[in-house]
């Protein structure tokens, strides 16, 4: 990649961060390498330049998600949940999400560094948050520990003392997998992903909306401008106006659509727990370690067996692992599934209906400032036809009088025609004979003209 020189406005943030290349032992392959800003748990970041393939065996998506965050190529806005990663494409904030880290696209754009740094002061407190709640939870079990040893002095039968340790311990386990992870002052801790993806909702919501409160400003005036005066002027502010609003209505109505989608799919949101996954699935291979332990504890214990009882268990193995095995089949194929219908989507179902209710709000707002916009265009037209039908009336005021003059004009070629004949015989003295002509001409065609506009009245082709 060739050097650049960057903006006044990235030095600030990318003069501290440590960069790193991604590198493969295989031979490279030919691709594209582009700068991903890496923010950690902590909201620390640093730039790392990988290629698509490296990205895809980083979070384990496949390649179509990668394409959809492809600055070059035009894709509507998204949120995709996978198995190890959130793809994010919102407006200009293009990131995925694992359950350690984001990884962000687009991070030199001046309009992403705000996003950047309110992304990480969430981060550094989320990461506070989060330790300060360990440190409770530790000094809350040092407590547990001195009490259930006091406990163990008093009571004198040790069997009865683990009994109740046991069931407490059940009891305390099942309440931290219940509960919620609360911080010291009581309010929740989100999950790492939840932060991450509730800064990238806020920060598009709050641009939409604060572009569509601005375009509502100006839009006003210049309509109730164009109203009072139609001029060229005016025609192009509302033309370029009309032009903003259709671009902005369009990418609100995208991102309210993916909200909507994701509200009314609890397998789509309950695929966005990556760190319950990811607890879950570490569980899983502690559980599958210590059952690998137990079969071996088994095969010891079986060749201890006698001989004569050989048979009889062995047989009795058999059919209990042929059981097992199926039972691990099925759970193995449906592991997945049942992790997604176990996890309780109401977390992230409160997350989203606000930003929801707020994309939803912008829309309206935009739709109402859309149907202002119509409803000037249609008075605007209304107000063109009439001066239209206007011109059209006076046009069949001229034409009919045009009409009319001519039969007078008629009359004046046809007696100006040097051809003799009787009427000019015997002409007295003076002009009685001109006057009467031109008199009875002129009284003649306003007669008709007369005539003419009452039957157009008559006939509803002019306005009474």
């Amino acid at each position: 990649m060739g050097s650049s020189i960057p903006h006044k406005s990235e030095l600030a943030l990318t003069q501290s961060l440590p960069q790193v290349r991604a590198t493969s032992s295989g031979p490279k392959k030919k691709g594209t390498v582009r700068a991903w800003l890496v923010l950690n748990t902590t909201g620390q970041a640093q730039v790392l330049e990988a290629g698509k393939s490296e990205i895809m065996s980083r979070t384990g998506l496949p390649g179509r998600d990668l394409r959809s965050l492809d600055p070059v190529l035009s894709y509507p806005s998204s949120i995709l949940g996978r198995e190890r990663a959130i793809v994010i494409n919102l407006e200009n904030i293009k990131a995925i999400v694992t359950h350690s880290e984001v990884l962000l696209l687009n991070s030199r754009d001046p309009s992403v560094t705000p996003f950047i740094e309110e992304l990480q002061k969430r981060l550094h407190f989320h990461y506070h948050s989060c330790h300060t709640q360990e440190a409770d939870d530790e000094v809350s079990n040092k407590n547990n520990v001195h009490e259930l040893e006091d406990l163990k002095s008093r009571i004198g039968s040790s069997q009865r003392f683990s009994k109740r340790f046991s069931k407490f311990m059940d009891q305390d386990e099942s309440i931290k997998m219940e509960d919620e992870v609360e911080s010291k002052d009581g309010s929740e801790v989100l999950p790492f992903e939840f932060v991450a993806l509730e800064a990238c909702l806020e920060a598009t919501c709050s641009r939409l909306d604060s572009e569509a409160r601005t375009l509502e400003k100006e839009a006003h005036p210049a309509l109730d401008k164009l109203t009072s005066s139609i001029s060229t002027l005016n025609l192009e502010r509302v033309r370029q106006i009309k032009s903003r609003l259709v671009a902005i209505t369009g990418r609100v109505q995208k991102v309210r659509d993916e909200l909507e989608h994701l509200l009314n799919d609890d397998g789509d949101m309950a695929e966005m727990y990556l760190t319950e996954k990811f607890q879950q699935s570490l569980e899983n291979s502690s559980t599958s370690s210590i059952n690998e332990r137990d079969d071996t504890d088994d095969e010891e214990f079986q060749s201890a067996i006698d001989d004569r009882h050989l048979f009889e268990f062995s047989l009795c193995i058999t059919r209990v692992a042929a059981e097992i095995s199926s039972e691990v089949t099925e759970s193995a194929n449906n592991t997945h599934s049942a992790m997604v219908k176990n996890f309780d989507v109401k977390e992230l179902e409160m997350l989203l209906e606000p930003y929801f209710v707020q994309i939803d709000g912008t829309l309206n707002t935009v739709s109402t400032l859309r149907e202002y916009v119509d409803d000037t265009e249609d008075y605007l037209n209304i107000m063109l036809d009439d001066k239209q039908n206007h011109l059209l009336q006076m046009g069949v005021l001229l034409s009919t009088a045009t009409v009319v003059v001519n039969f007078f004009i008629v009359v004046a070629g046809i007696l100006g025609m040097n051809i003799r004949f009787n009427l000019f015989n015997d002409v007295p003295p003076g002009n009685t004979r001109f006057l009467w002509t031109c008199g009875g001409g002129t009284f003649s065609c306003i007669v008709l003209y007369v005539f003419a506009i009452a039957w157009y009245k008559q006939k509803r082709l002019l306005e009474r």
